[in-house]
């Protein structure tokens, strides 16, 4: 993990979110956050709903849930996320550690599980099927698990064709013959296709409510996105919400969140 925690020592991940890309993303996000908590509360009425966020880095999610009253816990790697995540709000109960290992948490406890970071940092099979069973593990019966992942086909059109890297991935071994790309550790980020999504949820007996891309095209036209008046910007803001389970525009995106159900 020394890697990833260098890496998110230097790495910005406030200014992401307050990019116009990163607005999309985490707007559309909160989006369906807010739906799956309607349905909780449906079922609990006037019990305390707990969320669980693991990997919550530096608490864009858990402190705003935290403040609007949820018992939220969050759990993030890195010392330098984990101190910022303390210093914006005390209603998160956050301590450091990693997906892979939740033994500090009881099973069957909360309502809703955010794995919104790990799945990325993840490079093998066996280590993505654990964390997914340690977040299904603390996670109440009934309860809903959303789980992020970075896009083959963001990565392979972006890194090696837009910015021409094509040559050295193709000497390096990290595009197979299927074009799909093949992560290790040092290059921080792994990339999956549906199938790959769909097979760990057979592993892990989830089933799937449903999938969904939080930006959509926005990281592909960062540019315009910076360019759009107010107006604009809103529009298209809506238009991703819209958009956002359309199974034919879902594969392309830089991000998808696969929303389950533990039943």
């Amino acid at each position: 993990m020394s890697y990833l925690i260098d890496y998110y020592n230097k790495f910005n991940e406030e200014k992401r979110f307050d990019s116009r890309h990163g607005q999309v993303e985490y707007r559309v996000t909160m989006h369906y956050i807010e739906k799956m908590l309607k349905k909780i509360k449906e079922k609990k009425a006037a019990e305390q709903i707990r969320i669980f966020d693991i990997g919550a880095g530096t608490g864009r999610y858990a402190v705003p849930l935290a403040d609007a009253g949820y018992e939220v816990h969050a759990l993030e790697l890195v010392k330098h996320n984990l101190s910022r995540m303390k210093a914006k709000s005390d209603k998160v109960r956050a301590r450091q550690g990693n997906a892979l290992d939740l033994k500090k948490y009881p099973s069957d406890y909360f309502d809703l599980t955010l794995l919104f970071g790990p799945m990325y940092h993840l490079f093998t099979k066996e280590d993505k099927i654990r964390a997914l069973s340690e977040a299904k593990r603390v996670t109440a019966p009934g309860g809903i698990i959303m789980v992020a992942y970075c896009m083959n086909e963001y990565g392979l059109i972006s890194y090696a064709f837009r910015e021409g890297h094509l040559k050295d991935c193709l000497e390096q071994g990290r595009i197979d013959a299927d074009f799909h790309c093949i992560s290790k550790e040092e290059d921080l980020y792994d990339y999956v296709r549906i199938e790959d999504i769909d097979y760990l949820n057979e592993q892990t007996d989830l089933k799937r409510l449903t999938i969904l891309s939080p930006d959509g095209p926005a990281n592909y036209i960062r540019p315009a996105l910076k360019a759009m008046t107010g107006e604009e910007f809103e529009f298209f803001v809506q238009y991703q919400t819209a958009a956002a389970e359309r199974s034919d525009l879902i594969g392309a995106a830089a991000h998808t969140v696969d929303i389950l159900l533990k039943e």
